[in-house]
């Protein structure tokens, strides 16, 4: 509605409450008509302060929409960077427990090294009384030498032998004693070299069919089977009433077993049980047909 039509209505509703009331003067009716005015005014600043209010409070309600944004997402964030101190403290809780379970087996298993060195050497020392029960059984010579026991009459009467004799017999000792030190070492280069030194410089000696044989077990040990049974072969052809035939016989059994050739196998250890049935090699030799039957 238009001011001034407010305003006349206004003033005519005056004018007629003091027509009815009572004369008025034109004093009256200006003073009236200024408080009017001044009334109006204060409308009017009344509604543009409103309006600024308004204004104001809009713009707080955006500033704290938009606060409400911000506060949210910082407490997400918040929220994330604790998930992730906790996954952390966890992971680290984690590697401690492994580091101490390391730690502690680390421990266990140091001292469980401990007891199996010792066990070994236990083991070790075994091992040696049985291989040289075993080399004794099958008539093998003793990998560990011992000397034997000297009589009284030996430890108290000197043998008279001559020069060129012991001379001899103790270089044959000597280069005997040295390769079988070599193949007890695992210097198989050396013994082999020193055995076969022994062979050509006394091939008359007692100790040339151990040589030999020695030869062949060098090569076994080696796996070079098609070389260690023609080694063995040379101990039955070349010293046929030597002690070492039926072991020779065994191995070379044993090494064509262990080339896949089962038939020659049987035939070298039936042999051997045929020509030697009374020796420990036979016993084992009847083991071994059974098992290739």
């Amino acid at each position: 509605m238009n001011k001034a039509v407010v305003k006349s209505a206004v003033l005519v509703k005056l004018i007629c409450l003091i027509f009815f009331t009572g004369c008025v003067t034109k004093n009256e009716v200006t003073s009236l008509d200024t408080r009017l005015n001044d009334l109006e005014m204060r409308n009017a600043e009344a509604r543009k302060r409103n309006e600024e209010l308004k204004s104001d409070l809009k713009v707080r309600a955006e500033d704290e929409q938009v606060l409400r944004h911000q506060s949210a997402s910082l407490r997400a964030k918040i929220e994330a960077l604790n998930e992730e101190i906790r996954a952390l403290n966890g992971r680290i809780e984690e590697l401690e427990h492994r580091l101490s379970r390391q730690s502690q087996k680390e421990a266990r298993g140091i001292e469980a090294e401990e007891g199996q060195i010792e066990k070994l050497a236990l083991a070790t020392k075994s091992n040696g009384e049985r291989i040289y029960r075993i080399e004794q059984y099958l008539n093998f010579e003793p990998s560990v030498q011992k000397e034997p026991a000297k009589t009284p009459r030996e430890q108290t009467v000197a043998k008279i032998i001559p020069a060129d004799q012991t001379k001899s017999q103790e270089s044959e000792d000597e280069i005997y004693r040295m390769a079988k030190q070599a193949f007890d070492q695992g210097d198989s280069d050396a013994a082999r070299k020193k055995f076969q030194e022994l062979i050509e410089k006394f091939p008359q000696s007692e100790r040339a069919d151990n040589a030999q044989f020695w030869i062949g077990e060098i090569y076994y040990r080696e796996k070079w089977y098609e070389k260690a049974i023609l080694e063995y072969q040379k101990v039955i052809e070349n010293y046929p009433k030597g002690n070492k035939v039926p072991a020779s016989l065994l191995k070379q059994g044993l090494a064509f077993l262990n080339l896949g050739d089962k038939t020659n196998s049987r035939l070298i250890l039936e042999e051997l049980i045929k020509k030697h049935p009374k020796s420990n090699e036979a016993k084992i030799a009847k083991d071994k047909v059974k098992s290739l039957k």
